[in-house]
C-alpha cells in the first residue's frame, strides 16, 4: 500500500477532530475564542514485524494503539474546549474509572444477552441454535439502542457535527478532491470505515464466532465470550478494512447498508467551522507521512461561530 492508499481516518472530540495517519496524529481543537490548537501525537509508522503485519494481529494492534491515542486526544479536547489547565487524574483513579466503565459493558453487552436468552432457552426447551439467535438479536438490539440513546443527548450533538467534518474531509481526500470547506461540504457525512458501523458489524461477526462456545455451560460460556472480545473486534475491523477497499463495488455497497446507515445517528451535517477543522488536523499529518497536499485553504481564520473569512491556497 502506497501513501495515496494509505487509510487515514480520526475521531471527532470536544469541540475538534484527530486524524491519524502513518506518522503522525494530530488534533485540531477550537478554543470558545474560535482560535485552532494543536497537539501532535508521533506514531510508529508501519510495523516491520512480519506477524505485526498478519490479517486479524494488525487489528488487534491498531486498535490497542487507537483506543489509547484516543484517550489521548479526548483528555486535550476537554482541556482546551473549557479553557482548563490539563491536570492528570491520579493512574489509580483513571484504572478505577475505565475498570467501572468496562465492568458496565461486559454487564450490558455480555452477561444481560446471556442471561435473558438463557432462561428462554431452560424455560421452554429450545434448541441450542435458537438459544444463540435470541442472545445475538439483544445483543445487536443493546448496541443500535445505545448509539440511538446517544445520540438524543443535546450535550453531544457539536460533537457529533465534528464527526460529520471528519468523514467528509477524509471522503474529500480520498477522492483526491480540493481540501477546501467549499468542496469538502458536498461530500457525504457517511464513511465505510466509521467506528459507529464497526460496533454494528462486530455484533454480527460475534454471534458467528460466539457459537463455537455455545455447549459450554453459563459462567464457562460467558467467561469464554470476554476472552473471544479481542478476537471479534479485530475479526470485524478486517471485514470493514475489506469492504471499504472494495465499497466501490455495488453489491459491497448494499451489504453494507444496513450498518452505514446507523452512522446518521451519530453523525450531523457540520457547519463550515467544524469543517475546517477537520481539514486543519488532516493537513499537518499528510504533511509528516511525506503526502503532497492538494489544494488547501487557510482554515485558521474561521470564526468560532462557522462563518468561514479564508481565501486562496
Amino acid at each position: 500500500m502506497n501513501e495515496q492508499r494509505f487509510a487515514y481516518g480520526g475521531q471527532a472530540v470536544l469541540e475538534g477532530v484527530m486524524m491519524r495517519g502513518r506518522h503522525q496524529a494530530t488534533v485540531a481543537v477550537r478554543r470558545p475564542d474560535g482560535e485552532l490548537v494543536y497537539k501532535h501525537f508521533p506514531l510508529q509508522g508501519t510495523p516491520t514485524s512480519v506477524w505485526a503485519r498478519m490479517p486479524i494481529i494488525r487489528g488487534l494492534v491498531g486498535l490497542r494503539e487507537a483506543l489509547g491515542i484516543g484517550k489521548q486526544a479526548l483528555d486535550f479536547s476537554a482541556t482546551v474546549a473549557i479553557e482548563e489547565e490539563e491536570e492528570e487524574l491520579p493512574v489509580l483513579m483513571q484504572w478505577a474509572i475505565f475498570g467501572g466503565a468496562l465492568l458496565i459493558a461486559l454487564g450490558v453487552f455480555v452477561l444481560l444477552p446471556s442471561m435473558v436468552a438463557n432462561h428462554f432457552y431452560t424455560k421452554f426447551g429450545l434448541p441450542l441454535l435458537a438459544r444463540e439467535l435470541i442472545e445475538g438479536l439483544i445483543n445487536l438490539s443493546l448496541v443500535v439502542a445505545y448509539i440511538y440513546a446517544i445520540s438524543r443527548l443535546n450535550d453531544i450533538q457539536r460533537v457529533f457535527g465534528y464527526h460529520g467534518a471528519e468523514h467528509k474531509v477524509i471522503n474529500a481526500y480520498e477522492a483526491g478532491a480540493p481540501l477546501t470547506v467549499e468542496s469538502v461540504r458536498s461530500f457525504t457525512r457517511i464513511h465505510p470505515r466509521c467506528g459507529t458501523s464497526f460496533l454494528v458489524v462486530a455484533a454480527l461477526i460475534g454471534f458467528v464466532i460466539f457459537l463455537a462456545v455455545a455447549v459450554l455451560p453459563f459462567w464457562q460460556r460467558v467467561g469464554a465470550r470476554v476472552v473471544l472480545i479481542p478476537l471479534v473486534a479485530a475479526v470485524a475491523l478486517e471485514f470493514l478494512r475489506l469492504t471499504a477497499a472494495n465499497y466501490h463495488r455495488p453489491w459491497v455497497r448494499r451489504l453494507l447498508a444496513p450498518a452505514l446507515s446507523t452512522q446518521y445517528l451519530t453523525t450531523r451535517e457540520p457547519d463550515d467551522a467544524m469543517i475546517a477543522t477537520a481539514i486543519a488536523a488532516l493537513v499537518p499529518v499528510l504533511k509528516a507521512d511525506g503526502v503532497a497536499t492538494v489544494e488547501t485553504e487557510p482554515v485558521f481564520a474561521l470564526a468560532s461561530g462557522g462563518q468561514y473569512h479564508g481565501a486562496g491556497r
